[in-house]
């Protein structure tokens, strides 16, 4: 929602553009490898990561332009490293506010103040704030400039059939027509049309706690971090969230009591009036401006499986989890690079399509974590019950009086998820004492004057002590694998094993397939053929 006289694409800081449906009417209907629907920031991440693995995608989006409102504005420090593998990090290193802490107060008093694990052998900061509107803005740049991507604006995609390939149906102002494809992508977020039309339903838990999110423009000298209010006097009983964003924007989320309705609590005289007595609480006698408004409760709701035949659920259209701990985007931008490198590999005769079948354990895995954390958050910062209120108010009073309890108001932000029991990373055969195990997300390391991810190669990579290991492997010049020796420097990190002849097999999505304490070319090219599932684990 806008104050009134404020059009849909106008805004305080960000030019919305305006794109025309597709102008080409003769090749509309040309087959695609893969159909994304939804050009949000997960549809678009999912193209440019197919792309990366040379495979065409067409996007559609029933919408002339980006979404309205900043929405989402957390970048993880995994994000980043997605962001950097697919070569567009820069614009949103330049244009991002990073932040490594957070500060909670109970009723006027600082109850915690955490800070995210950070450190000189780390690229990227723990969180970056910056709204939605860029991120999609930087993406589309990307995807605008890629020859392998098509994206199709005003193009409402109103029916799916899959007799064999996937048959779409499209319509925009200019008139229908049907488009073939081997796979679709559904990337069309929470309300998705694509998961109505296959006939499926999300399914989990609804909490009771009701926010406004309101973006405004103010002059605020605060650092970046994250605030939470508890109980604060401009909302009895109830919980506020303020992030700074560029631009001088704020973001406040302030929790709507059980007596008010959100027909009124919508009003654009009552935001203003409950953003005013925010600000007063914090100390800011400044102007302001409102730029964007929304409500919100949370949920935690997911498919039961991601996959439908050829079609894939990607981001919101197979999950919805809470805003706490900044979960949403993240783990959409987690899906879409983990089914696109999947599907690039599969497309491009590199695996086998039993590959597909593991996209769905790891990211409903990934989802189910990200519950089990998130839904602590949202108890404490929601409490449905009674009892969980008395619970939650206890622990804010005691940490009134000791530092332990406030830990409980930690908002547990987001961690990659471990992917050890997936069929794509091999069982641990023990014998490494330290590093990542299979199925765990690759830690960064500080090398020479770059980073250890600027050394992995755009496949699997192999990582070792043993340069001969490196050399004997790379001289076999196997399609989608590279290798690179560690330097011994690296032994005395405690983030990676210690051993000499210490391997590491690591993923096109950073995440650790196979390690050994010593291992053969042999057993690195059959378990490579083995995790790509290759028939009869042929190279």
């Amino acid at each position: 929602m806008r104050p009134d006289g404020r059009g849909e694409t106008e805004s305080l800081y960000f030019d919305y553009p305006y794109f025309e449906p597709p102008q080409q009417r003769g090749e509309l209907a040309e087959p695609t490898p893969v159909a994304i629907v939804g050009a949000g920031p997960v549809g678009l991440t999912a193209a440019l990561q197919l792309a990366s693995e040379g495979i065409r995608s067409v996007v559609f989006d029933n919408k002339p332009t980006f979404n309205d409102g900043s929405r989402a504005i957390c970048i993880s420090r995994s994000s980043l490293a997605i962001l950097d593998r697919l070569g567009v990090a820069a614009p949103f290193l330049e244009k991002s506010l990073g932040w490594t802490t957070g500060q909670s107060f109970y009723r006027g008093q600082k109850i915690l103040e955490f800070k995210m694990p950070d450190g000189a052998d780390e690229k990227f900061r723990p969180m970056y704030n910056l709204q939605q509107q860029y991120i999609e803005a930087f993406l589309w740049q990307a995807v605008a400039a890629h020859p392998l991507i098509q994206t199709r604006w005003q193009s409402e995609v109103v029916g799916i059939d899959r007799p064999g390939k996937i048959a779409l149906r499209v319509s925009d102002p200019a008139g229908s027509y049907e488009i073939k494809a081997d796979w679709c992508l559904a990337c069309d977020g929470a309300r998705s049309p694509i998961r109505k039309m296959r006939g499926k339903r999300l399914k989990g838990e609804n909490f009771e706690g009701r926010y406004v999110i309101a973006d405004i423009r103010a002059d605020i000298d605060f650092p970046t971090i994250r605030r939470a209010l508890f109980d604060p006097a401009c909302r009895p009983g109830g919980t506020v969230l303020i992030h700074r964003q560029p631009d001088d924007i704020w973001r406040i989320d302030y929790q709507l009591r059980d007596e008010e309705s959100e027909a009124d609590a919508v009003l654009e005289q009552n935001v203003r009036a409950s953003v005013q007595a925010v600000l007063d609480e914090t100390g800011y006698s400044g102007t302001w401006d409102l730029e964007w408004w929304s409500i919100y409760s949370a949920n935690t709701l997911a498919l039961d499986d991601y996959r439908d035949g050829r079609v894939f659920f990607v981001g919101d259209s197979a999950h919805i989890v809470p805003i706490f701990g900044v979960r949403g985007l993240n783990n959409g931008l987690a899906d879409a690079v983990n089914i696109g490198w999947k599907l690039g590999w599969v497309l491009q005769g590199r695996a086998g399509e039993a590959l597909l079948d593991t996209y769905s354990p790891e990211r409903r895995g990934a989802t189910l974590d990200v519950f089990a954390n998130a839904s602590k958050s949202a108890r404490f910062m929601t409490p449905s019950t009674h009892g969980w209120r008395l619970m939650r108010d206890a622990a804010l009073s005691l940490a009134l009086r000791h530092s332990f309890a406030g830990e409980f108001a930690n908002p547990r932000q987001m961690v990659p998820y471990s992917y050890t029991e997936s069929a794509a990373v091999r069982s641990d055969a023990g014998g490494l004492k330290a590093g990542p195990a299979p199925g765990e997300h690759l830690p960064e390391l500080r090398l020479g004057d770059g980073f250890l991810s600027d050394h992995l190669g755009p496949g699997f990579t192999l990582l070792c002590f043993d340069a001969a290991l490196a050399s004997a492997v790379e001289a076999r010049n196997i399609e989608g694998l590279s290798a690179f020796a560690l330097p011994v420097s690296l032994q005395a990190s405690e983030r990676i094993a210690h051993e000499p002849g210490a391997a590491y097999l690591v993923r096109p999505d950073l995440y650790v397939a196979a390690r050994w304490s010593r291992a053969t070319p042999d057993e690195v090219a059959s378990t490579f053929a083995e995790l790509t599932f290759r028939k009869g684990n042929q190279l």
